[in-house]
């Protein structure tokens, strides 16, 4: 008989999205088996459409509860919620195999209330989920949250706008950094996708407009000089009134500042898609889950799903930038004396923060090693980059490419055999091109969701306790010892980037 497994977990909304590795898990042990789980009903909606689900029951008090759950005929109980309550309810229930999650509430208030640090809290909290599944011999270390692990964070019941009622004019709201801007534009593709005849307009900064300027998927750009006449208060109404005189249907809102979903309030847009933990949430008429564990690609793409419930991710929905390899660099390739069948490697050692650049000597070191290994090596980057990447030119019989505008780092990427960088904008535009990517990572992580998205990539970090300290990296290391980067040596990057070159089947491009 198959086993029927009933999950509680009667939490807030993100500890609701965290249960789908456990959900995950349990069907991998257990293929045949049913999972049901017990939720508050206004977190009910964010579980609606998960694959591995065959119930969702929302709690509507003890009594109810218990009486649903002794009719089911449940074979094992997973406790994932651990207070008074939840013991009450597997207390009455009966249900024969039961395991509660640890949930190290003493050592939670003990470093709330006087900064005790506790070795139980180093662990994330979906790692605590799936040690609850060990006592029945299921083990697993898979914590990723994946596209459609959750939907809209609302109700049991709703459903996204129906075909027939797509809004006549969208505005998206993404005034962040380059990276952001890159991997917003599968949402915008999808959006075009959902509904062709939609005007959609993208709110940016004057830093990343172009790239959104040249996409087929955008009808138009908006310039958001937040830090210039556009900003405080002042600014930030001025560019309200302007977007209000644009009737705009519906806005999308994937980045999570106050100001973003502030505008989209004042400039009076009926419907306003965000995430739940943007600052301005309470704004917003529709909200979906945020998850760290899954790549920003997806969290993006999952602002659509008021739109259509049960969006599916393409096949090919990491390459969404096609190189142009005639473009803007052809000619200078061909002013570096590099052929058309040279194998080039381009390596971009810059970033908008210090801590995420890894050492100039090593990334030296790096390419002159690839020089010699018989590859062409090209130093990439912006304005700001133009003297360190002169230096590291120099030094490692490199050709110096800095100062392109993005367009001509997008041409370079038809003839890229390896794209070497920190984490940074254009590790994205290399890995949604298709070019096999190594990136660096010191104080950044891939569970902040920001790694080299698809097939044929490979991301190089330290295993620390203290990293990620910051969501973009900082000016210093604030342990004092940098050994984020300090412990990725030149030989490991070497090897990898060797590994990757000498792959049977690389990346097609």
């Amino acid at each position: 008989m198959p086993n029927k497994i009933l999950v509680i977990r009667l939490s807030s909304l993100g500890d609701v999205v965290l249960t789908a590795p456990v959900f995950r898990s349990l069907k991998a042990a257990w293929p045949d088996c049913s999972i049901s789980v017990l939720v508050k009903p206004q977190f009910a909606g964010v579980l609606k459409g998960n694959p591995h689900l065959s119930e969702i029951i929302p709690f509507r008090g003890l009594r109810d509860a218990v009486s649903t759950i002794r009719s089911r005929g449940f074979t094992h109980l997973l406790d994932l919620h651990a207070t008074t309550r939840s013991f009450l309810i597997r207390s009455m229930c009966g249900v024969p195999e039961v395991s509660v999650y640890k949930k190290d509430a003493l050592a939670r208030t003990l470093y709330v209330s006087f900064g005790l640090r506790s070795p139980v809290l180093e662990k994330h909290t979906i790692e605590r989920y799936l040690e609850a599944l060990s006592p029945w011999g299921v083990r697993s270390s898979d914590l990723s949250l994946s596209f459609g692990d959750y939907g809209e964070a609302g109700p049991v019941g709703e459903t996204g706008t129906e075909p027939g009622a797509r809004p006549a004019s969208i505005l998206v709201i993404q005034t962040a950094f380059l990276g952001d801007c890159l991997l917003t534009l599968p949402l915008l593709r999808e959006l075009k996708a959902l509904s062709p005849s939609s005007r959609v307009t993208v709110l940016t900064t004057e830093r990343t407009e172009e790239v959104f300027s040249g996409s087929g998927w955008v009808d138009e750009t908006i310039v958001d000089r937040k830090r210039g006449e556009h900003s405080g208060l002042f600014g930030t109404l001025v560019m309200a009134r302007r977007l209000r005189s644009r009737g705009f249907d519906c806005a999308v809102i994937p980045h999570r500042s106050f100001r973003s979903a502030f505008l989209a309030w004042r400039s009076g847009i009926r419907e306003r898609i965000g995430f739940s933990t943007s600052a301005g949430s309470f704004l917003l008429t529709r909200q979906v889950p945020f998850a760290w564990h899954m790549h920003d690609l997806e969290r993006n793409l999952a602002l659509l799903l008021p739109l259509k419930a049960g969006l599916k991710l393409r096949p090919d929905e990491s390459r969404y930038l096609e190189p142009d390899i005639g473009g803007a660099a052809a000619a200078r390739l061909q002013a570096a004396g590099i052929g058309p069948l040279d194998r080039v490697v381009a390596v971009h050692p810059g970033s908008t923060w210090p801590t995420k650049k890894w050492f100039e000597h090593r990334f030296r070191d790096l390419c002159g090693r690839l020089v010699k290994d018989g590859f062409k090596v090209v130093i990439v980057g912006g304005a700001a980059d133009r003297d360190l990447c002169a230096r590291l030119a120099s030094g490692s019989g490199s050709a110096d490419f800095s100062g392109g505008a993005l367009s001509e780092l997008k041409s370079l990427m038809g003839r890229l055999s390896l794209f070497v960088t920190n984490d940074s904008g254009p590790m994205h535009v290399s890995a949604a091109s298709g070019v096999p990517t190594l990136a660096i990572f010191g104080p950044t992580t891939r569970e902040l969701g920001f790694f080299p998205y698809g097939p044929g990539h490979r991301v190089l970090e330290a295993d620390l306790a203290c990293r990620p300290c910051a969501l973009h990296g900082g000016r210093s290391c604030p342990e004092g010892h940098f050994l984020c980067m300090g412990l990725i040596t030149t030989d490991l990057a070497h090897r990898a980037a060797r590994e990757m070159l000498a792959a049977k089947e690389p990346l097609s491009l």
